[in-house]
């Protein structure tokens, strides 16, 4: 009788599967050990970075009502920031809508390669409710602590890693908001991207070599797309970026390690 978390997501994950040693009893002790990986840094950085973008939602004459319901409802810091700029300059819903939409693509990445990663029969329609809990914070830390969890706790493990990360950041988003004008503007807008520099620095801990080159080749190229349009700089980053660090990954790398013929 085969265990359950020998079920087949590729050979990789089998044989890694195997290899875990047994971190949880219960489904409870990997929910709760998720809660307590988020209850440190990753909690303070989310809820700095809400402190911020709850000021700008203020000075910029927002409610608190609307901006701590976009904390709630989006729980995606650049998504936020991008309709919090374009609702203040009086853009139409529909342009709102397309470019909130675009900076979250990145979403889709972190699905594709996170969500394989569960059991098989952890990935159902409850995934639909789970994936609102799915930030670059608790994407990054599962795509770490996934290869000592076996499959039967790693969806438990990642649901209390994410709720915690999203609960937090709603009082954050409240407390910035009252707290705006009592603090200097860089000290505001530097809050609101610490967030990101802690993602960056989680990523690096992740094994393969490929991450840690798209980020450097993102720190240097990020500067050069920006001076040539800041408009698409970001996307444009991401795209050349990753694709030469994919690309060297392939052809040098893998081959070098006898993966690729």
């Amino acid at each position: 009788m085969s265990l359950p978390d020998q079920a087949p997501l590729s050979s990789n994950h089998s044989q890694s599967s195997e290899a875990v040693v047994h971190r949880f009893q219960t489904r409870k002790d990997a929910f709760w050990a998720g809660i307590r990986d988020a209850a440190g840094a990753p909690a303070m950085v989310l809820f700095a970075g809400m402190v911020g973008f709850g000021a700008m939602g203020k000075t910029n004459g927002l409610d608190v009502w609307f901006t701590g319901a976009t904390s709630m409802l989006m729980f995606a810091l650049p998504g936020q920031v991008v309709l919090l700029e374009m609702a203040i300059t009086g853009s139409s819903v529909l342009a709102i809508a397309l470019a909130v939409t675009l900076t979250s693509t990145r979403f889709i990445t972190m699905t594709v390669t996170l969500f394989p990663q569960l059991h098989a029969r952890d990935r159902n329609y409850r995934l639909y409710a789970s994936v609102h809990l799915l930030a670059m914070t608790a994407w990054a830390i599962s795509m770490r602590e996934f290869e000592k969890i076996e499959l039967k706790h790693r969806s438990s493990y990642f649901v209390g890693l994410g709720l915690l990360c999203w609960l937090i950041t709603i009082p954050g988003t409240v407390l910035g908001f009252y707290l705006a004008g009592m603090v200097p503007i860089a000290v505001t807008l530097g809050l609101v991207f610490i967030n990101p520099l802690f993602f960056l620095l989680t990523f690096t801990e992740v094994k393969p070599w490929i991450n840690r080159i798209a980020i450097g080749l993102g720190f240097v190229m990020g500067p050069l797309f920006y001076i040539l349009d800041r408009d698409t700089s970001v996307l444009t980053t991401g795209l050349v970026a990753g694709t030469i660090a994919y690309l060297f990954d392939r052809k040098v790398l893998r081959k070098k390690a006898g993966l690729v013929g």
